[in-house]
């Protein structure tokens, strides 16, 4: 049941975040089944969902200028603040490595290839791909844990502050 006294839009990135959760654990299921263009597809979704999801967020932030305290006390508080520090911190992170993660993806599936490399032979094609393969791999080993990891955490976030110890109102 949603907290009807929260603003909607926090709700929505609920949803966001749950959904980009969703996303990523398809997108790794599909790349360790060989399915390269499911994974593509579900971490390019994933990509958008978490871009609309951080459009909201702004918007939540700074033009409404909403803030909602944590209610829980004690030790509780603690593990809160702990989560949401470290949940913080590498969100920060998550564009760029996501950005340039995907651009070495597109590029070692043969989309975004430059246009001299159209007319370039096939072992020329081969390798540009098989370089960017290896790029796409190598940073996804570093992004994925942390996207999951902040598309996790921004669940618990949402879920510890409007249901589990939600605001109290005045």
């Amino acid at each position: 049941m949603f907290l009807l006294a929260a603003h909607p839009i926090v709700h929505v990135n609920a949803l966001l975040n749950t959904t980009a959760t969703m996303l990523l654990i398809a997108g790794f299921v599909f790349i360790k089944r060989r399915n390269e263009s499911a994974h593509k597809w579900a971490m390019l979704l994933a990509l958008a969902t978490s871009t609309l999801f951080l459009a909201c967020y702004l918007y939540y932030h700074l033009v409404e200028r909403l803030q909602t305290p944590f209610a829980g006390e004690g030790l509780i508080w603690y593990v809160y603040i702990a989560i949401l520090i470290s949940h913080v911190l590498l969100a920060m992170t998550v564009p760029p490595l996501a950005l340039i993660t995907i651009l070495f993806g597109l590029r070692a599936h043969g989309d975004w290839m430059p246009s001299r490399l159209l007319q370039a032979s096939d072992d020329e094609r081969l390798e540009f791909t098989r370089r960017y393969r290896a790029k796409h791999r190598a940073w996804a080993r570093v992004t994925f844990p942390i996207w999951l990891y902040v598309s996790i955490t921004g669940v618990l976030v949402y879920l510890m502050l409007y249901h589990l110890w939600p605001p109290i109102e005045s």
